[in-house]
């Protein structure tokens, strides 16, 4: 039997009793399933039931493995605005056309959906089956996803909905794989630091952007464009972790597209503002005073009176007198925050906003723009 088309088989095979059962074979299973497919392929396919193996006593349900895996961890940006905005119909059928869209993604790049939680996805490349190349698929799994949502937002333009975008964090590291939970709910799934540390460099990600840790970088990173390393701090670590921003895989023609949403007119002003604060997914009533210094397409510069934590995420209310506009549907997360002659500057970068919205944000950035 031809070498690569049986480990193809098996590979397929793994991944169906996975997805049907809840584990892969064990590696005595896998070694008799593989001798099974060199018998049937010996005797043109008919099954010869005295020259194939005997069966063997199936493992222990909840065996568990150390391995090493690569950890996509993929989450909309400005669903809390669109449940705010949009009917209840419209947010289940955008919800479906965007995992419907990346599971094609992940399903070609032969990556395992470990869970969806509400509008985040968790990927596994190396559970349960486990390849030479997991990390570089992840990375190519990753921008091709930033793609996808590229391409479903210029559909969702055209229809006039809301434009959705997906942060991106990705780790690899040693954890434990195997099924957990008592026996009627047990499910194969990945555990460890190295799994929360994947979402904690997700909660870092902005729009369009993938982050990926210094292992993930260091194991999968040849051919690959990215940013020089910053260090960020997260839960649970008591040093600041490094993390990259993948920018493009040269060989493969395949830039991510954040890069085009960067670039923007800006212009100065002084317009004043209130934010409020987001928890979750709620948004606090209390507002806090602010004023606009500075406005391109994608981001605003505030003056603040007392500082707040970098990557916080909020919800910006002001009025673009010029275009006669008031805007309370934008939201946005703190991406710097320094001292600059006396004053307390934020930066922020937009992660949701209408189309309305988006379209009279650029009328008025450009009416400034021409005025200076």
């Amino acid at each position: 039997m031809n070498t690569d088309l049986g480990s193809q088989t098996l590979d397929q095979l793994q991944a169906l009793i996975t997805r049907e059962k809840g584990s892969p074979l064990s590696p005595d299973g896998a070694a008799e399933a593989e001798a099974m497919l060199f018998m049937l392929a010996r005797h043109g396919g008919r099954a010869d039931t005295e020259t194939l193996p005997a069966a063997k006593t199936p493992p222990a349900p909840h065996v568990v493995d150390e391995r090493e895996v690569t950890i996509l961890v993929a989450d909309l940006r400005g669903f809390v605005a669109l449940t705010a905005t949009q009917p209840a119909g419209v947010i289940v059928s955008m919800l479906n056309q965007c995992l419907e869209t990346l599971g094609a993604v992940i399903a070609r790049c032969q990556g395992t959906i470990d869970k969806f939680s509400g509008d985040s996805i968790t990927v596994l490349f190396g559970a349960p089956v486990a390849r030479e190349d997991d990390v570089q698929r992840a990375l190519i799994c990753a921008a091709e996803m930033q793609v996808a949502m590229l391409e479903l937002n210029l559909g969702f333009q055209r229809r006039r909905l809301p434009e959705l975008y997906i942060g991106i964090g990705i780790n690899t590291g040693k954890v434990m794989a195997g099924r957990f939970g008592p026996e009627a709910f047990a499910q194969y799934t990945v555990i460890g630091n190295e799994v929360s540390l994947a979402s904690r460099i997700e909660a870092f990600s902005l729009r369009g952007q993938v982050l990926l840790s210094e292992s993930a970088y260091q194991r999968g990173g040849a051919g690959v464009l990215v940013t020089e390393p910053r260090e960020v701090f997260v839960a649970g670590k008591f040093k600041p972790v490094q993390v990259r921003e993948l920018v493009a895989i040269p060989s493969l023609r395949l830039k991510v597209p954040r890069q085009e949403f960067r670039r923007s007119h800006r212009a100065e002003v002084r317009v004043p503002c209130t934010l409020q604060l987001i928890e979750g997914k709620t948004i606090l009533p209390t507002p806090i005073k602010a004023s606009i210094l500075d406005i391109g397409y994608h981001g605003v510069l505030l003056e603040l009176d007392y500082p707040l934590e970098l990557q916080q995420a909020v919800k910006l209310n002001f009025d673009m007198t010029l275009v006669d506009y008031p805007v309370n549907d934008v939201f946005a997360r703190i991406t710097k925050m320094k001292h600059e002659e006396g004053h307390l500057l934020a930066g922020l970068e937009f992660t949701a906003l209408s189309s309305e919205t988006n379209n009279k944000l650029q009328m008025f950035v450009q009416l400034l723009v021409g005025a200076q």
